[in-house]
């Protein structure tokens, strides 16, 4: 079965933000403070959130910071674990079941 790939908060503030609220890009940055191209590239998943950013949005937005930082910690470990070998990896201490 396939997994589906994580989804980038980017895609998350084009389909529940801009979209809805008729939103540009352009409109965006400008209330957020920030440049079009930053927001640009967040907007389509060429970076991702950090904290200063995480901020932002949730004021702008009426989330929290730790809703976008939560969003980029599970796409980014989603991403980690399809990516990242972990074959030479040495377990020293076994994991315990609950």
């Amino acid at each position: 079965m396939a997994t589906q790939d994580p989804t980038h908060p980017g895609r998350v503030i084009k389909e529940t933000y801009l979209a809805p609220l008729d939103l540009t890009v352009t409109d965006a940055a400008d209330a957020l403070g920030v440049t079009r191209k930053t927001f640009s590239e967040l907007v389509n998943g060429h970076s991702g959130v950090s904290i200063h950013m995480a901020l932002r949005l949730s004021r702008a937005f009426g989330t929290t910071p730790e809703y976008w930082l939560n969003l980029q910690q599970t796409y980014d470990l989603e991403r980690a674990k399809k990516w990242t070998r972990l074959e030479g990896v040495k377990v020293l201490i076994e994991p315990t079941t609950a």
